[in-house]
């Protein structure tokens, strides 16, 4: 294994540890002023994806600003928005964007939801390092999670059964793979993952899955995709050219699963959470962002 990539996986399960930790505490900040001596936490809650990047966002504004408190806990982008228009977290993670639905129910809740782009991300498709197959098409992927396809010797491979993983529904992964991959982008398209789409809780179960069994697939987020992993190259048709994930190819818009991760926040930002959200859009957040495997929103 890379030494590069070594780092980030220590990196990370020392970010579990912190989870642990700081999650433990609950109560809630509702915008403090900076350098204040409040001991009120500033509550972020939402996507898994984002989870451990919010983690060391955490970690490192907190060493660098000793009075602050951050509590951040995961459950999905589903979870992070519900919350949001219940006015009960300060900062929502999502890996997707609100849905015109959800809007309309925060501010029926008297709740405006403000749009922060905090990063970007690459949907990476992972398989175990013994399928021979080495890329597919768009299509073919939405073909496979829909149910058209159901053998890997249909796109190459061996003769041998196509178990497919996914997020569960709560998941802003889950979303954006069915809204963008399998629909295409278009809205009137109705098309569902096949019923025997096994759904599992986490981006590590879906890696623990691709790393025991040779005939998954499955995706993720790139910052969680390890050696262990094999990833598939992408295209946008059958003729290419086909793509591996990667900050570079997500920059320059070469790979075709990418996307934006984002923070809401109820209404305006003020006080310590304004101070922390112009932090992570500065450099200093924005390379732990590159650290971490995910993609930053500027050089």
């Amino acid at each position: 294994m890379d030494k590069p990539r070594s780092r980030r996986i220590r990196l990370l399960s020392s970010l579990l540890m912190a989870y642990l930790i700081v999650a433990a505490c609950s109560c809630r900040m509702t915008g403090g002023l900076p350098g204040s001596s409040s001991d009120a936490i500033i509550e972020n809650k939402g996507s898994d994806t984002i989870v451990n990047l919010a983690l060391a966002w955490a970690e490192a504004y907190q060493d660098s600003h000793p009075k602050a408190r951050i509590s951040v806990t995961g459950g999905g982008s589903g979870t992070g928005i519900a919350a949001l228009i219940n006015a009960s977290v300060d900062i929502a993670n999502a890996s997707r964007k609100i849905k015109p639905e959800e809007q309309a129910q925060a501010e029926a809740n008297g709740v405006l939801p403000v749009e922060f782009v905090i990063a970007r991300d690459a949907i990476a498709i992972i398989v175990n390092h013994e399928n021979p197959v080495d890329q597919l098409s768009i299509d073919q992927i939405a073909d496979i999670y829909s149910g058209v396809i159901n053998n890997w010797r249909e796109v190459g491979g061996e003769d041998r059964p196509i178990v497919r993983l996914s997020r569960e529904t709560n998941s802003g992964t889950h979303v954006y793979f069915l809204e963008q991959v399998l629909r295409g982008g278009d809205k009137n398209n109705k098309t569902l993952f096949s019923t025997d789409t096994l759904l599992l809780p986490s981006s590590e179960g879906i890696s623990v899955e691709i790393r025991q069994n040779p005939n998954a697939i499955g995706y993720d987020g790139l910052g969680y995709v390890t050696d262990d992993l094999k990833v598939i190259a992408v295209s946008h048709d059958a003729a290419g050219p086909f793509i591996l994930p990667s900050p570079a190819t997500v920059i320059n818009q070469q790979y075709p699963i990418a996307r934006d991760l984002y923070m809401y926040t109820t209404g305006e930002p003020t006080g310590e959470i304004k101070a922390y959200l112009d932090w992570i859009l500065s450099p200093e957040a924005q390379r732990i962002v590159l650290e971490l495997g995910f993609v930053p929103i500027a050089p």
